[in-house]
């Protein structure tokens, strides 16, 4: 039997946006295509189609099933994300078909989870957060809106992290830690106290990045 045609629409024409558009043709989704504000002269992003920019996406956004904001930047995303939902926008969750997300854990809209990630029972994902590849959230965490754990990183249980903050590559955070708002943790870093709000840290353990 043919599924019934579901469009999505993305916004990013972005090397995360195609990860995101490969997902969903995996998933539902008969049709992906993306809008990007430099289109037109960016006419694709791998193999979909670019066809329009932000104004365009709005314009057509009756077109669409659902819609995901496909931009790496966290604090672009959320925002971009609350403005398209505002304006109507039906927002999108994706998840992996590889991905393991625990019936009692909960994920806010526009949220993506990747292959191989592992979100745990429990937990709470907010709104317009990465989950990336490999990256694993484990019991009763915590994650508020805008946050991207990043691929390989791993959150130990009771976890908190705030909004707009960025757990790097390989990144390891103990359990019960509290993790601040708009929060960079390196690449490889191993988190084992508190984080401030704003704070950039890096290194085995974790410590705040000299200037």
């Amino acid at each position: 039997m043919n599924r019934p045609d579901k469009k999505l629409a993305l916004l990013g024409a972005s090397g995360h946006g195609k990860v995101v558009a490969d997902m969903a043709m995996a998933l539902e989704w008969t049709e992906v295509v993306f809008f990007d504000d430099a289109w037109p002269a960016v006419a694709c992003n791998g193999q979909w189609p670019v066809v329009g920019d932000s104004a365009g996406l709005l314009k057509r956004l009756h077109e669409f099933d659902g819609v995901v904001i496909a931009i790496g930047n966290c604090a672009i995303r959320l925002r971009k994300q609350n403005e398209f939902a505002a304006m109507g926008a039906r927002i999108a969750t994706i998840v992996h078909p590889r991905a393991w997300v625990s019936p009692y854990a909960r994920l806010g809209a526009g949220t993506v989870v990747m292959a191989g990630a592992i979100i745990n029972t429990d937990a709470k994902i907010g709104t317009a957060c990465i989950i990336n590849t490999g990256a694993t959230v484990d019991h009763d965490c915590e994650i508020a809106n805008g946050v991207h754990i990043a691929p390989g990183a791993h959150l130990s249980g009771n976890v908190r992290v705030g909004d707009l903050s960025w757990i790097g590559v390989g990144a390891a955070v103990r359990q019960g830690i509290e993790i601040g708002a708009s929060v960079m943790a390196g690449a490889g870093a191993v988190v084992v106290k508190a984080i401030e709000d704003n704070a950039t840290v890096v290194g085995n353990p974790a410590a705040p990045l000299k200037k």
